[in-house]
């Protein structure tokens, strides 16, 4: 404590006082518990809504075979991202440090691990993401203004360019923005869920059934529920997180799951399985059966400033992963300059945004780039998920033995939940590699999922190499 005497006693007798020396500035400074349950809820909302809710249900829905199997995908969707957001509380309040999957795996599993996580995130996991979420912006972007055959792909390409130029400024959008522009978002998705229960649906065909391919559907299902795993960093500054982070996480994840049920029942009494499923943009599709092209515009204007937003968050966090993961690896060193003018990491900021592009031109020579994107990422990403949520167990067996501290902040009905989510892990990615054999899919994307797990394996060679330096 401050202010008192330290007294060492040497095996001699003597004693050696030292005096009492102020603590730093730097060591009080932590996050402060400002945060009430309402405002975790807002957030964990804002970091799980994002653009997938526009253009993944069309996949799902030509997966699916009828209208109770589509909603159902999306209730199970839900069901399993609670389990997971569940362990990674755990994790987080066990490693609160800054790193999230990073260091979990290098606590649980070692420095080769994780550094093949970063690798992945780098190269295939990030880097997709943001161009999957480039080519959403392509496909309503173009429903506004077509710029020809891959009027989407350029699109993409002109978001990655532009946002990575404006990170590497140093330019960043402010708080306010994000969040007016997430209420827009999520006032959008319940005019559409309204929107769709009044369209006055034109006739249709009972559906045929689908590709029957229940667990592809549930792929882009879970693409779209994304994000909750960042919702176990607010632990430090949420009032009473002990008690209250549980009610969060539950209280967000219901809340989601309840907004992406209505707005599917909406998109289902518009336009229809069958509908859903010729849709290349299925909100834009929607608006015009209510509103004629106007709505379709407002609709495809607010789903693009949504991309845009998306976008610009996964080329500033990702980044940054690669510029921390650098620092510890030497022989990656000059990703880990930080540029003081703008005071961004611009090494890792360039290099993201190349093989973003690489992906975009790659994606573009696809029957749909959004479609690709998830097929290069899925395998890989589903991996080490995989791995963090066996992450638990190995540090549950060392605080058993002793060498770990109790934790407050436990999972419940352990071990159910994290055996639910770790079976769920699995599942999922024996269907994103199963991918390859769909016959729907596989001849368009095939390649793709090979691609992720072949530059994911690369990482071994790197590591390798890494470390000898």
């Amino acid at each position: 404590m401050d202010g008192e005497k330290t007294v060492i006693r040497p095996p001699s007798g003597e004693e050696t006082v030292i005096a009492p020396q102020p603590r730093p500035a730097a060591a009080e400074a932590a996050p402060t518990p400002l945060l009430s349950v309402a405002d975790g809820v807002f957030l964990m909302i804002g970091m799980i809504i994002g653009v997938g809710i526009f253009k993944a249900p069309s996949i799902v829905a030509g997966s699916t075979s009828s209208n109770a199997e589509f909603l159902l995908a999306w209730l199970i969707g839900g069901v399993v991202s609670l389990c997971g957001a569940l362990v990674y509380a755990e994790l987080a309040a066990r490693h609160p440090e800054t790193g999230g999957e990073y260091r979990f795996l290098e606590r649980g599993f070692g420095r080769g691990i994780a550094f093949l996580f970063a690798w992945s995130r780098m190269t295939v996991i990030q880097t997709g993401a943001i161009v999957a979420v480039a080519f959403v912006f392509g496909d309503y972007a173009s429903q506004l203004l077509p710029l020809g055959r891959h009027s989407t792909a350029i699109y993409a390409a002109i978001g990655v360019v532009a946002f990575t130029a404006l990170n590497v400024a140093g330019t960043l959008p402010t708080k306010n923005l994000q969040r007016y522009l997430e209420t827009a978002l999520i006032a959008g998705l319940l005019v559409l869920a309204v929107a769709g229960l009044l369209a006055d649906a034109p006739a249709r065909p009972a559906p045929a059934g689908g590709s029957g391919a229940f667990g592809l559907a549930m792929i882009f299902v879970l693409l779209t529920y994304g994000g909750w795993n960042e919702a176990a960093y607010l632990g430090g500054e949420v009032r009473d997180a002990r008690r209250n982070m549980l009610k969060v996480l539950v209280t967000g994840i219901v809340a989601v799951t309840l907004l992406y049920l209505a707005v599917n029942i909406g998109y289902l009494a518009a336009l229809g399985l069958t509908g859903m499923r010729e849709s290349k943009a299925v909100a834009a599709d929607v608006m015009r059966l209510v509103a004629g092209e106007t709505g379709a515009a407002v609709i495809a204007l607010l789903v693009c400033v949504s991309a845009l937003t998306t976008m610009n968050a996964a080329i500033f966090t990702g980044a940054r992963t690669t510029w921390a993961f650098s620092r510890d690896f030497p022989a990656f060193g000059r990703l880990g300059a930080w540029r003081a003018s703008g005071s961004t990491p611009a090494n890792a900021l360039l290099l993201q945004g190349a093989i973003s592009l690489v992906l975009v031109v790659a994606g573009a020579f696809t029957p749909d780039g959004f479609s690709a994107m998830v097929a290069y990422t899925s395998p890989v990403f589903w991996t080490f998920f995989l791995l963090t949520g066996l992450t638990l167990f190995v540090l549950r067996v060392r605080e058993a033995r002793g060498d770990l501290e109790y934790v407050e902040t436990r999972v419940p009905l352990y071990p159910l939940v994290p055996v639910v989510f770790v079976g769920a892990c699995l599942y999922m990615l024996w269907s994103s590699v199963d991918y390859v054999r769909n016959p729907d899919y596989g001849p368009k994307f095939g390649a793709m999922v090979l691609a992720g797990l072949a530059v994911m394996a690369a990482g071994v060679v790197f590591y390798l190499l890494a470390r000898r330096k």
